[in-house]
């Protein structure tokens, strides 16, 4: 099988080039930092240079593909036209590479984000049929990008991943920091109900997406079933690092007011940020949780790891190669 993989010198998909290249696949990436391409290098990655933006790079990274994984994304931006630009204008350009380039369709798996289908109610898992309510900047154009997927004329499949955490990954690598530090902050009074999916097994998910023969035109969440509070991934970050950890609670009043602050910040210096007071509105729902029954039926794809066995993977992990 041949396939290719945008986003593959980041985290997630770092982790399904991994995947792929374990399987046999011939896999090529797209890839815009020959630089941060090591692991991509190590596994004899068939490399284009290039972004999503650059019509000629996307002609030639499509052809003769089977399956196309679109992993890439932003998930910090100045503004929302940036969102836009980068999660559905993208996506948008991919798929028309594909529709450019003669021969079969690929199949077309879209990594998009829980935040596209908005928050849960308490208690009640999202199973991919709901209408979608985002509720930040990054969500709608995260949705957006996936409506790009819904009116493309072939066939595809749309993975909404909650949290992901694991080895390489640098955003619960601030949490472990803080942990060893002996606290940590929850925005909230810690009550906030979440899902979880160790990066590693979301690869494996991700490949099960693409070669499934009943995942064609659905929208699943890919994520371990276990349902946990912002306080249980403290406490069990606290526990993989062997270190009890104080919690910090966040009210509401506090928590924007310090997210308004370095948006600011971010602004005036021109950089981005993912800690802004559009994201408090993220930050402060009840539930961020997915139901991964519907993936698991259609794919057989099972999570080899739920959170305290994911979080001390990542602790060893983090530990060997000298991140903590």
């Amino acid at each position: 099988m041949r396939a290719l993989v945008t986003g593959g010198t980041g985290f997630v998909g770092g982790h399904l080039a991994e995947a792929l290249v374990r399987r046999g696949v011939q896999v090529t990436a797209l890839v815009r930092s020959p630089g941060k391409a090591s692991l991509l290098q190590q596994l004899k990655v068939r490399q284009i240079s290039g972004d999503l933006h650059n019509h000629e790079a996307l002609r030639a990274a499509v052809r003769d593909q089977e399956v196309v994984y679109h992993v890439a994304g932003l998930v910090a931006a100045r503004d929302e036209s940036e969102f836009l630009r980068a999660n559905r204008d993208a996506t948008a350009n991919l798929l028309r590479a594909i529709a450019d380039v003669a021969g079969p369709r690929p199949r077309f798996v879209l990594v998009s984000s829980m935040a596209a289908g908005g928050p849960a109610p308490r208690g009640k898992p999202l199973r991919g049929d709901e209408p979608a309510s985002p509720v930040t900047q990054y969500g709608r154009s995260k949705l957006a990008g996936e409506a790009e997927v819904r009116a493309a004329d072939l066939p595809w499949t749309i993975v909404r991943p909650p949290m992901v955490y694991g080895p390489r990954d640098a955003e619960v690598l601030k949490v472990f920091k803080l942990a060893r530090a002996g606290f940590a902050a929850v925005f909230g009074d810690g009550s906030q109900e979440l899902s979880a999916v160790y990066g590693p097994d979301l690869a494996e998910a991700l490949v099960a997406a693409g070669t499934g023969a009943r995942t064609e035109g659905r929208v699943y969440y890919a994520c371990h079933p276990e349902i946990f509070r912002s306080v249980d991934l403290v406490h069990r970050i606290g526990i993989a690092l062997g270190r009890r950890v104080r919690v910090v609670p966040l009210p509401d009043w506090v928590g924007r007011g310090a997210l308004s602050v370095t948006g600011l910040a971010a602004r005036l210096t021109g950089q981005a940020t993912i800690l802004t007071s559009d994201k408090a509105n993220e930050f402060f729902q009840p539930a961020w949780i997915g139901d991964p029954g519907p993936f698991i039926e259609d794919t057989g794809w099972r999570p080899a790891h739920d959170l305290t066995s994911g979080l001390a993977a990542t602790a060893e992990w983090y530990r060997e190669q000298g991140w903590l």
